[in-house]
């Protein structure tokens, strides 16, 4: 290191500890001296002194392309003591030591050089700026008045073609609005990995094209109609809609996922009109899922409840508030402690506490489940063990920074879109290594670069307890583990055997963007707020001081198939929210669990099976009606306002506390203010932990010729309940079929051809779907989407992953997709 005083210049030696500074460069930028890391480009060192180069190409996440001439900029100096002869991009040119450079601001060269581009661009541009939807927020209108002609020398004919075209069911393109930035097709395939949309001719015939025979099927093509900087590419659900002026805009946080996205809901009286990608370098970067940006109006249709229902016979009828309160109260008094509390995944974490006080407080009970899915003995205790209560173990930053990822029982791409965009992100800038256990290398894991681990569904144990060499963990690597990971007996224990001899780092990812709130917040049998167990007795008188309670029941409780098997034998009550029969293994065995509760109290936002069995409905607001926070797969706590507040819409949170009220109980906690109030007050536990994760028995059975294995997960836009109303977001949804290895194809009788379709066949029912032969596939295993439209595996087979399905081949005219 060197230090300066004066005229003397004296060396000392750098602490072996001390990481070694960034190395810098500096250069003049309008006659401001400016020192910058080392390969910065000169577009963003001009805005470290607050110059705004105007640019349409450019963008900080996209690899410079210099393709809109825009940003052009005078360099006097070089670095070597000479000038460039012609304005120079100044998006695509590094900052050199002794460079002097000029913009707009004080360069008439410049200036001159960028209204020229301004002219050229808007040569052929069309005067659509009254009915384009990016008309307000459209960066070519605000950089032709600070840096354009102001008006135009240009008489001829301008470039017309046909519009709007289709890029997908929810894209439009309006080409001759388009300036070439080329943004679209970079953002497509550099970050999504989907290049699928290109630019195409050349000269005055350029413009944006799609490939023929490959669909733009992108689960993010939305981003490219926020980074489009005219209205070139525009949503087919918000077309001519609104005007951005019109529009109020309000931070969130995306509900669909465990991501924890930031997103911008912008709505105009009283209605969300559309929703963005939020700027959260920490975490979505400035990016976001087609599904978080589109799906937002599930809850907003006719079957919104507005009104509270009680049971009249075999109908539900309208009912005031306290006489609905009554009947609820009576009912659960009457179960005494007898009552089971199912939570799904869309509760907030200051509901989910609220739904883990009213249990434990008010019902006097531990019977609490926030996992209406497919789950098991092992998964919880793992979750309580190693998850609950601890606070960003890994971050996104881990993603981008590891040594290696090994992934199990996890789809980035179709479970957690920001998960995929940072891990391919790592491929592509430093060639992240990373595996994935499964039966087949899927398009997701191939742009990441994933190397496939062959693994036969419920086998993963076994091949975690034997990986190959070339798999190498250490200290910097990262183990992500899906919830899918429940089915396979032995896993949950292999993984903390494997990060404890490694080092790696362990992370959980659930599939709903509530369940490691609700985690969190002891919605778990065995659970207490903050990761302490329930069989722990200071656990337990720590929960007792802050609750106000005089004790707590120890007895481990029932899960959540348990307890609906308990409430169909009628020995128990439920109360319900954010849960679909259809989520369990066995949808039918949940009906009936529903149908022949003692009682059943359902919290809920819109009609479904679950308020068509209940005693007494209750409405509930909607995200967007309460503010909250959901705690993502990091446990980052991502909070958010109200973006619609609704003084007349009780949140779950008002109702149990009305309940215990009628109950003769105090709740306590009436608003997210108490409820976050009182969980910082738990914070985590320093604790004994709660017991390591016990294996249950292993089954491998790989079955017979004419059987196979099922593996299955869900794919991000299915026939989920959130993503109703929104038949744009629906046309991308990926063709439903059945793949199988050449070996397993030949076995069943599948010729290879494109008209031959596949039938799975349990004791329970059937699917039939196009067949489709993968390379590289583990015989013996069939894959299939676990919820395609129409297609539900679990109501039509009623089987998990791991299962045994008979398979057979059908060969037809002409293919028609699945069916059930």
């Amino acid at each position: 290191m060197t230090v300066t005083e004066g005229n003397k210049t004296a060396k000392t030696e750098q602490a072996a500890d001390v990481a070694p500074r960034e190395e810098l460069v500096t250069a003049t930028i309008d006659d401001v001296e400016v020192s910058v890391p080392k390969g910065t480009l000169v577009i963003r060192a001009a805005e470290m002194i607050g110059v705004a180069v105007p640019r349409f190409c450019d963008h900080p996440l996209l690899d410079p392309v210099g393709a809109c001439r825009q940003c052009l900029v005078e360099v006097t100096d070089d670095g070597r003591g000479r000038g460039m002869p012609k304005p120079q991009a100044s998006c695509t040119i590094e900052v050199m030591p002794g460079m002097k450079i000029s913009t707009q601001v004080t360069s008439p060269v410049a200036e001159k050089a960028q209204a020229g581009m301004l002219e050229l661009l808007l040569m052929n541009h069309p005067l659509d700026c009254p009915i384009c939807d990016k008309g307000g927020e459209c960066p070519l209108q605000n950089q032709s008045m600070s840096n354009g002609a102001g008006e135009s020398r240009y008489e001829g004919v301008k470039r017309t073609f046909p519009k709007p075209i289709n890029i997908s069911s929810q894209v439009l393109l309006d080409r001759e609005r388009c300036v070439l930035c080329a943004r679209c097709t970079r953002f497509s395939e550099q970050i999504a990995g989907d290049p699928f949309i290109a630019l195409v001719e050349r000269g005055a015939l350029q413009q944006v094209g799609i490939y023929e025979s490959e669909p733009f099927e992108s689960y993010f093509s939305g981003n490219t109609i926020q980074i489009c900087p005219v209205g070139a590419l525009t949503s087919a659900a918000y077309r001519f809609r609104s005007r951005p002026f019109d529009l109020v805009s309000s931070p969130s946080i995306a509900e669909h996922d465990a991501c924890g996205s930031a997103i911008r809901v912008d709505h105009r009286r009283g209605t969300v009109m559309r929703r963005l990608a939020g700027d959260d370098p920490e975490v979505n970067e400035e990016w976001i899922t087609d599904r978080d940006r589109f799906a937002f109006r599930s809850a907003r249709g006719e079957d919104r409840i507005t009104r509270p229902l009680v049971r009249d016979g075999d109908d539900l009828r309208p009912a005031s508030w306290p006489e609905a309160i009554d009947v609820a109260a009576k009912g659960l008094a009457a179960a005494g402690a007898d009552v089971g509390v199912l939570t799904g995944g869309r509760l907030t974490r200051e509901n989910a506490y609220g739904y883990a006080k009213f249990a434990r407080t008010v019902l006097g009970t531990n019977n609490i489940d926030f996992r209406s899915r497919p789950s098991s003995a092992e998964e919880a205790e793992f979750l309580a063990h190693t998850v609950a209560g601890t606070e960003l173990s890994v971050s996104y930053a881990d993603l981008e920074t590891a040594s290696s990822v090994l992934m199990v029982g996890f789809e980035p791409e179709e479970e957690a879109g920001s998960v995929f965009l940072r891990l391919r992100k790592a491929f592509r800038k430093r060639q992240l290594r990373s595996w994935t256990l499964a039966p087949y290398l899927s398009n997701g894991a191939r742009k990441m670069g994933a190397t496939l681990i062959p693994t036969v569904p419920v086998a993963e144990a076994d091949t975690l307890a034997n990986l190959p060499a070339e798999v190498t963990l250490d200290a910097d690597s990262v183990i992500l583990v899906g919830e899918r990971a429940a089915n396979s007996a032995g896993t949950f224990t292999e993984l903390r055997r494997l990060a404890t001899e490694t080092g790696a780092k362990l992370a959980w990812i659930p599939r709903r963007a509530g369940d490691r709130g609700a985690l969190d917040a002891g919605c778990l049998p065995q659970l207490l707020p903050g990761g302490r167990p329930l069989t722990d007795a200071a656990a337990r008188i720590d929960s007792q001081a802050i609750w106000g309670v005089d004790s707590l029941n120890g007895t481990v409780g029932l899960a959540a198939g348990p307890m609906l098997d308990a409430a169909a034998r009628g020995a128990l009550a439920l109360v319900v929210a954010g849960v679909e029969p259809g989520d369990f293994r066995d949808p039918e065995a949940a009906r009936r669990g529903l149908e022949e509760a003692s009682f059943v109290v359902s919290l809920e936002t819109r009609m479904s099976e679950v308020t068509e069995r209940a005693d007494v409905v209750f409405p509930v607001a909607l995200t967007e009606q309460q503010g909250g926070s959901f705690v993502n797969w990091e446990g980052r706590i991502r909070s958010f306002d109200a973006v619609l507040p609704d003084r007349t819409t009780m949140t779950d949170l008002r109702v149990l506390a009305a309940l215990a009220d009628a109950l003769g109980r105090d709740l306590g906690v009436r608003t997210t203010a108490a409820a976050r109030a009182e969980l910082d007050e738990f914070g985590s536990w320093d604790g004994a932990r709660a017991a390591e994760p016990q294996p249950g028995p292993i089954d491998g059975d790989t079955g017979e010729v004419g059987q196979a294995v099922l593996a299955t997960w869900r794919t991000m836009i299915d026939a989920s309940r959130s993503n109703d109303g929104e038949p744009a977001l629906l046309g991308t949804a990926r063709r439903p079929v059945a793949r199988v290895s050449a070996r397993t194809a030949a076995e069943v009788g599948l010729d290879g051809s494109t008209n031959t379709q596949l039938t799975l066949v349990t004791d329970r029912g059937r699917l039939t779907f196009d067949a489709e032969v993968v390379e590289g596939m583990v015989d013996g295993v069939v894959w299939v989407p676990t919820n395609a439209p129409g297609l539900s595996v679990t109501e039509n087979l009623v089987a998990v992953s791991g299962e045994l399905v008979r398979l057979s081949a059908t060969a037809t005219t002409q293919s028609e997709g699945g069916e059930a």
